[in-house]
């Protein structure tokens, strides 16, 4: 209920993780083998690994180079007779043009789903990032923006009978015991993590505008020695991660672990790269801007707790790294 308010949607479903609760949600839909989901290949794998294991079709998208988010320009080119969704990632913190989004699914009858895992408490035109679609699921990972104490997630939707065939999915397909109507799965959100999210809660808005400032004056530090996140017009960024591009990645990220600045890459390689896709035909070259994120993108340290003289530093050892 907490959460539902917070998000501006009628109901909450929280679940084990954000990688069952896109699971569960394709399996709502009704979505299953010779279906197809267009999503974005630069990006986390479970996105679609979760189209595999429901024997649908995951079908992919260039990203726009800026925000790392979907192209929504590439979408309808990727509409075929089998498409049922389209699955956009709101990747490092902001959402994408859902506008758009939602016009073209109900020009062609699709549903949406949004991967909200690294977005929840972002916003777009004022709405909530898991307010906005059909469906929306995030991640409660510890290292999300609102995160639990081990694996946990949500998910989101306005229409009462999705709702109800999501909560029945989550418990082995049925809403009352010992009686199932859907094929379901052990789903549950753990009592404990439950409550830890109700204690971080209260304190979670506060959060997200320090995750703002402090990604902001990243940007306003970096801007003129590396390409930083730009922030789309009417969106906010939780940063998730606060991630740059350098063309000399692999050496920038061993010069500040020399220097004892912790760094990740999110992500190395592309899905359409990775062993597990390959049946799907894509070729390297297919996502040039995916392709060229995967080689260039460094994620820097990011909580909302980050002290301004410790931001100096690692802007410090930033500089010096990318020379």
């Amino acid at each position: 209920t907490a959460l539902a308010e917070y998000a501006g949607s009628k109901h909450c479903i929280t679940v084990s993780s954000g990688t069952h609760s896109l699971e569960i949600a394709l399996r709502a839909l009704g979505i299953g083998p010779d279906d197809e989901v267009i999503t974005a290949p630069f990006t986390w794998i479970s996105s679609s690994e979760v189209m595999l294991l429901v024997g649908a079709k995951p079908v992919f998208v260039d990203i726009d180079p800026v925000t790392f988010n979907i192209n929504v320009d590439q979408l309808e080119s990727a509409i075929t007779p089998n498409t049922k969704a389209i699955l956009p990632i709101c990747l490092f913190g902001q959402m994408p043009d859902f506008e758009r989004i939602n016009a073209i699914a109900e020009k062609h009858g699709l549903a949406v789903i949004e991967d909200a895992a690294q977005s929840f408490g972002a916003t777009r035109n004022g709405k909530r990032s898991c307010g906005v679609t059909q469906i929306a699921s995030t991640s409660f990972f510890p290292a999300k923006p609102l995160g639990c104490y081990g694996d946990g997630g949500a998910l989101f939707t306005d229409d009462d009978e999705i709702a109800t065939a999501m909560r029945a999915i989550r418990t082995h397909g049925g809403t009352k015991r010992h009686h199932h109507t859907l094929v379901g799965t052990n789903g549950r959100f753990d009592t404990l993590q439950a409550a830890v999210i109700l204690a971080k809660l209260p304190h979670f808005q506060n959060e997200v505008e320090r995750r703002s400032s402090i990604g902001a004056r990243y940007s306003d530090l970096l801007r003129d020695v590396c390409r930083v996140p730009e922030v789309a017009e009417g969106n906010t960024h939780v940063y998730a991660q606060y991630t740059i591009r350098v063309p000399n990645r692999d050496d920038v990220s061993a010069t500040l672990k020399e220097a004892g600045i912790p760094n990740a890459i999110y992500y190395p390689k592309c899905l359409h790269e990775q062993p597990v896709f390959s049946h799907l035909g894509y070729d390297y070259g297919d996502f040039p801007e995916s392709e060229a994120a995967s080689k260039e993108v460094l994620s820097l340290p990011m909580h909302p707790f980050l002290s301004e003289s410790d931001q100096d530093t690692i802007v410090a050892a930033v500089k010096n790294a990318v020379g």
